[in-house]
C-alpha cells in the first residue's frame, strides 16, 4: 500500500493536484462510506480523470488509505495552549473532526490490514500519544499531582468522543467536550488535591 510519507521540512509530500484528490476522497468516505467511495465520485469531484487517479492510486484502497493518511499527518503536531484544559479541548477537537472519517472506514478497516494499521497507528495511538504529552506537561507545570495518571485515563477522552460519534451516531459538541474535560477529566487528575 502506498501511504503519504511526511516531508522532512512538515510539509505535505503531496503536489497540490494529489492533495485536492486525497481531499475529495475524504469527502466522500465521510459522506457515504468506504463501499460508497467509487473512483468515478472521486474523479467528478475533484474535476479529474480516473486515469489521473488510477496513474498515482491504483486500488480504491490504496487511494483511501492515502487520503487517511494524509488527513492525519496534518493534525499530528502536540498542542501547546498552556494548559491541561487547553490541550485537551484542541486534542478533543480534533478526534471529533476525525470521527466521521473513522466511522465510515471502520468496517472495511475489520477486512483490510493496512487500513486497520493505518488507523490505529496514525489516529487511535498517536491521539493517546498526544494526550500522553499533555499530561505529562500538565504534571510538570504542577497543574496534577505525580502519579496521578493511569493508562485509562488516557483513554477516555478518544474513547468516549469516538463512541458518541461512530457507535452511537450523537456527534459530540462543543458541550459535550467541555462537560468530559470539567467533570470527568480534569476532576479525576486532580482529586488528590
Amino acid at each position: 500500500m502506498t501511504g503519504a510519507v511526511q516531508a522532512p521540512d512538515g510539509h505535505s509530500p503531496w503536489t497540490p493536484r494529489e492533495a485536492e484528490l486525497l481531499s475529495a476522497t475524504m469527502k466522500i468516505v465521510r459522506e457515504r462510506g468506504y463501499d460508497g467511495l467509487t473512483l468515478d465520485a472521486v474523479a467528478a469531484t475533484a474535476k479529474a480523470s480516473k486515469a489521473t487517479i488510477y496513474r498515482r492510486w491504483p486500488t480504491k484502497a490504496e487511494l483511501v488509505l492515502t487520503a487517511f493518511t494524509e488527513g492525519c499527518r496534518s493534525t499530528m503536531a502536540a498542542p501547546a495552549t498552556g494548559t491541561l484544559r487547553g490541550d485537551l479541548l484542541r486534542i478533543g477537537e480534533l478526534v471529533c473532526a476525525q470521527a466521521s472519517a473513522i466511522g465510515a472506514l471502520t468496517f472495511e478497516a475489520s477486512r483490510n490490514q493496512d487500513l486497520r494499521n493505518a488507523v490505529q497507528g496514525l489516529l487511535l495511538d498517536h491521539r493517546n500519544a498526544l494526550i500522553g504529552l499533555a499530561l505529562d506537561k500538565a504534571m510538570n507545570r504542577g497543574e496534577v499531582p505525580q502519579g496521578s495518571i493511569g493508562e485509562t485515563l488516557r483513554d477516555v477522552l478518544p474513547g468516549y468522543l469516538l463512541f458518541r460519534s461512530v457507535i452511537s451516531g450523537r456527534a459530540p459538541t462543543r458541550t459535550t467536550l467541555e462537560s468530559l474535560i470539567d467533570e470527568v477529566i480534569v476532576p479525576s487528575l486532580t482529586q488528590g488535591d
